[in-house]
């Protein structure tokens, strides 16, 4: 099965460019890793401020979105942006509405109000998690029961990325039918959100509880499973471009130290065991961006294949979280500080490595897909 990103005209090589010197000098300007530290002060949220920045004025909240509501550009877009957004750990919910809510809303085709709001900057969030975390038509935790012709949820949905934040929600829910799709208000009648810690920092994550909750119908006939598969194979490969992003960062982070910092009056980067370690971290960092590169190439009009985006989360799922550990270790004791940035890529590495399956779910996806 393929997934298709419903872009906007592509840009060319220099624009891509463009794309990326933006957004990295708006995370730059924002003060990078210090936006995490300001909500973790709170709770792990949205950063509303850099949100209208790169969202509504820069216009990435429509990246990937048809041109009907200003979208613009595809999956190699989406990448650019989410690497960047990756290196500062900048806590926006690009992957949250603009490519998970986002693409499942533009893969409906009947949900153009709510679309053309994400595409200018309002949150959506999509719940459509297993228990497990996964993504399981079989498994949907939210059911739907038609009441006077009016369809009524109930069900948890858990793991709902930025859900607290979000001023609607795309749900799934299984009927009689299949899996559905459907719009609810965060803030309406029978629903109940409840945002909950979490490891990263960076990305907050909600528990939403639907007791006979009146939504509105996306989908019908069961094309809601279909759809989200489609949208959640564009998410992989988003995510695991924020994961390389992230990744290089710390590996970047890694080696200025190491550079740096002496001991036996020479600097420790010079010591075999340190630069085996550092150039075991460069063969991850760039084993993942082939894996990502590779999904976005083999995506011929913007079509991505399961098969490389599930091969790209794998890979890159467990390169940022080795990096990112032997990050902290490279940097001795003040690596575990709370003051150094080094702990916030650890937690974003481990949050993400579960967060729309780990590796080996991916490994078996991709066995599942080659027939194996």
């Amino acid at each position: 099965m393929t997934s298709t990103v419903t872009g906007g005209t592509a840009l060319s090589d220099t624009e891509l460019d463009d794309l990326r010197a933006t957004v990295r000098s708006v995370c730059a300007d924002a003060g990078g890793t210090a936006t995490v530290r300001r909500l973790s002060e709170h709770a792990p949220g949205v950063d509303a401020g850099l949100w209208d920045t790169l969202g509504r004025q820069v216009g990435l909240a429509a990246l990937g979105l048809p041109e009907a509501v200003g979208g613009i550009g595809g999956l190699a877009e989406i990448a650019v942006v989410c690497e960047e957004l990756g290196r500062t750990l900048a806590p926006v919910p690009l992957l949250s509405s603009t490519v998970l809510a986002g693409q499942v809303l533009a893969g409906c085709g009947t949900a153009d109000e709510a679309l053309a709001e994400l595409a200018e900057g309002a949150v959506h969030a999509l719940a459509v998690a297993a228990p497990d975390g996964t993504w399981r038509p079989d498994a949907v935790p939210v059911t739907v029961t038609w009441q006077g012709g009016v369809p009524v949820v109930d069900g948890t949905a858990p793991f709902v990325l930025d859900g607290g934040d979000a001023r609607a929600l795309v749900v799934a829910a299984a009927g009689t039918d299949g899996v559905d799709l459907f719009l609810a208000d965060p803030g309406g009648p029978g629903v109940a959100v409840r945002r909950v810690p979490t490891l990263d920092l960076s990305r907050g994550q909600a528990v939403v509880t639907f007791s006979g909750a009146r939504v509105r119908a996306l989908t019908a006939g069961g094309e809601g499973a279909h759809i989200v598969s489609r949208a959640l194979d564009v998410a992989l490969v988003a995510l695991a471009a924020e994961q390389l992003g992230g990744a290089q960062a710390a590996l970047d982070m890694t080696v200025a130290h190491v550079r740096d910092r002496t001991q036996f009056g020479r600097p420790i980067g010079g010591f075999q065991a340190v630069k085996h370690t550092c150039a075991d971290m460069l063969l991850q960092v760039e084993g993942a961006r082939s894996a990502v590169l590779r999904a976005v190439d083999a995506a011929p009009s913007h079509r991505p294949s399961a098969e490389a985006a599930a091969v790209a989360q794998a890979w890159c799922s467990e390169a940022f979280v080795s990096v990112a550990a032997e990050c902290v270790h490279l940097h001795g004791g003040m690596g575990f500080t709370w003051e150094h940035d080094a702990h916030l890529y650890f937690r974003r590495a481990q949050s993400d490595a579960v967060l729309l399956g780990g590796a080996a779910f991916h490994r078996e996806r991709l066995a599942g897909l080659l027939s194996w």
